[in-house]
């Protein structure tokens, strides 16, 4: 199983060193972000993981992100059907900051669905965002960003992406890697037909080994076909009901 790499870059008490490269990966696209994210730093835990789209024809590819909130972000979007492709640390979009000094910024994520829509995502903690001055930032970065770039652009609160949250987006993720339709269908009803209060109920309805029946319900929990607590640990013992 695929697990993402999460680089300790704490810069301590060392000299300031470049950002880590990821030697090229046979069969593997190599990262094509416009900056590599991997450098050390004291607060940012930087993540570097591979995935496959549609857009990469199914190949995986190389993703670096600055840090966990940025990968969640993804990871919810490659659970999205709709999604198409993922390109991260974008080339660089110039505004003029309060200083009247034109500087760059790069977008964290720009997702692309299937109908051709790209949505630029900017990525912040809640204390950055809730400081006018990042608000007066992020709207000289939107004014400056041309139409080309992307259809629209939305600001991402990255303390929605608990610990736990982050937790089951991976593992769910990880699941999903693994279909079969008609077992999902199944499950999804049996979802329709029975009554159950959490996954342990559901799974002892359905005529499925318990292991097999969990990864279908945590598929279906990622397609939002069945909702959870995300911001808990989902077990066998976790509240769930029809979206």
């Amino acid at each position: 199983m695929t697990r993402p790499l999460m680089w300790d870059t704490s810069l301590g008490n060392q000299e300031k060193m470049p950002a880590l490269k990821v030697d090229p990966i046979p069969g593997v696209l190599p990262y094509d972000g416009s900056l590599n994210p991997l450098t050390r730093s004291d607060t940012a835990s930087r993540v570097s993981m591979t995935i496959a789209t549609p857009a990469t024809r199914g190949h995986r590819k190389v993703y670096h992100f600055d840090g966990q909130r940025e990968m969640a972000v993804a990871l919810e979007a490659l659970l999205s059907p709709e999604l198409y492709g993922l390109e991260v640390q974008l080339p660089p979009v110039w505004f003029t900051n309060k200083n009247g000094k034109s500087i760059p910024h790069h977008f964290d994520l720009r997702i692309t669905f299937r109908d051709g829509f790209r949505r630029a995502v900017y990525v912040r903690h809640g204390q950055s965002l809730a400081r006018q001055e990042t608000q007066d930032e992020i709207k000289a970065i939107f004014a400056a960003t041309p139409e080309s770039f992307a259809d629209d652009k939305i600001v991402v609160n990255g303390d929605h992406y608990t610990q736990a949250y982050r937790d089951n987006l991976l593992r769910i993720w990880q699941e999903s890697k693994t279909s079969d339709p008609k077992l999902e269908a199944y499950v999804l009803e049996c979802a329709r037909n029975a009554a159950f209060w959490n996954i342990r109920d559901l799974m002892d309805y359905c005529s499925l080994q318990e292991g097999k029946a969990f990864g279908v319900i945590l598929r279906l929990i990622g397609r939002r076909l069945l909702s959870v607590n995300w911001n808990a640990f989902i077990c066998p013992h976790s509240r769930i009901w029809l979206t």
